[in-house]
């Protein structure tokens, strides 16, 4: 387990690099100015030259990566050029809301979307199943922005039940901080309900064919016991791999649902960041993501051993 887990790990590294690579090439050779930006649309080009030769951007494009990588090795993501402020301040103000957003939404996902393909596996071509199925068309049919002010209207405008936009840190109580996740949440995990419903519906059907449930049901087990002990579990790898990327992507993909509701999240961030050339910002929010997905798939991995026992080997 320990060597698979090491294997995995270094695997990582070369990935991590070719990202930082592609990232740092896409932004510097793609078309707009910073410096530009910074001066404003009255500076002359000697003003402009100068921002660009204090910012290093008149350097040779291999001198400023090295230098970019040396700075990253250190903890040193560099400074926005357009507040001057900390890049990891700017980020970690940001985290908490993406990252209580995500977690809410992917545990909302799970507790709902399993065990409805479950139920679905099991009343296969019933009325229960054609309803999971259709409701999964409709969550993945419709725009993510169109359920969130739907819900707006329902819950928070006619019903009262929920406040309409805003973010609170948990900070300032629990209930305010669950109350104003709840809608966000619900809208963030729509389309990833629908997605894992239909895939562990898909596992399912795959396992529930097989001998040893068969021997399950003749040694008399109950159906809640061969549903969720034997079948579940061997259906588990494709789940895992979905729910996984699911919060990997929720993680990345919040900027319509951070929008919708107005919390400041990393969405809006990377989204102010893109519109004013803010290099430093981007990359460091591109390596983040990067970083995310790398450590949730071996994170997955690792559950792929714990769920099948045939993996370590």
């Amino acid at each position: 387990m320990l060597g698979y887990f090491i294997r995995r790990l270094l695997a990582a590294i070369p990935v991590m690099l070719v990202v930082a690579l592609s990232v740092f090439l896409l932004l510097r050779l793609s078309p707009g100015d910073p410096a530009t930006i910074i001066a404003g649309e009255m500076a002359d080009a000697e003003q402009v030259n100068n921002i660009r030769t204090a910012l290093g951007l008149n350097e040779p494009l291999h001198t400023q990566f090295f230098i970019w990588i040396g700075n990253l090795l250190q903890g040193d993501f560099g400074t926005s050029l357009i507040s001057q402020t900390s890049v990891m301040s700017m980020i970690s103000q940001r985290l908490e809301p993406t990252i209580s957003l995500a977690l809410a939404a992917i545990t909302l996902t799970v507790l709902i979307s399993v065990p409805l393909g479950v139920i679905a596996a099991w009343k296969q071509g019933k009325w229960i199943d054609n309803l999971v199925m259709s409701t999964s068309v409709v969550g993945f049919s419709v725009p993510v922005f169109v359920i969130g002010y739907i819900l707006i209207q329902v819950f928070a405008i006619e019903l009262k039940w929920l406040p309409v936009q805003g973010y609170r840190s948990i900070d300032d109580g629990i209930g305010e901080f669950i109350t104003r996740l709840i809608l966000p949440a619900m809208t963030l995990s729509s389309v990833y309900i629908a997605l894992i419903a239909r895939m562990t519906r898909a596992s399912m059907l795959e396992v529930l064919g097989e001998d040893y449930i068969r021997t399950a049901r003749a040694k008399g087990l109950g159906q809640r016991i061969v549903l969720f002990r034997h079948a579940l579990r061997n259906a588990a790898v494709p789940i895992l791999t979905v729910v996984g990327a699911g919060f990997a992507l929720m993680v990345s993909g919040v900027v319509v649902t951070e929008t919708v509701f107005n919390i400041p999240g990393l969405g809006r961030l990377i989204v102010d960041a893109v519109l004013s050339r803010d290099y430093p910002v981007i990359q460091a929010l591109i390596l983040l993501t990067a970083g995310l997905y790398v450590v949730i798939n071996l994170l997955i991995d690792l559950s792929y051993a714990i769920t099948d026992p045939r993996i370590r080997y």
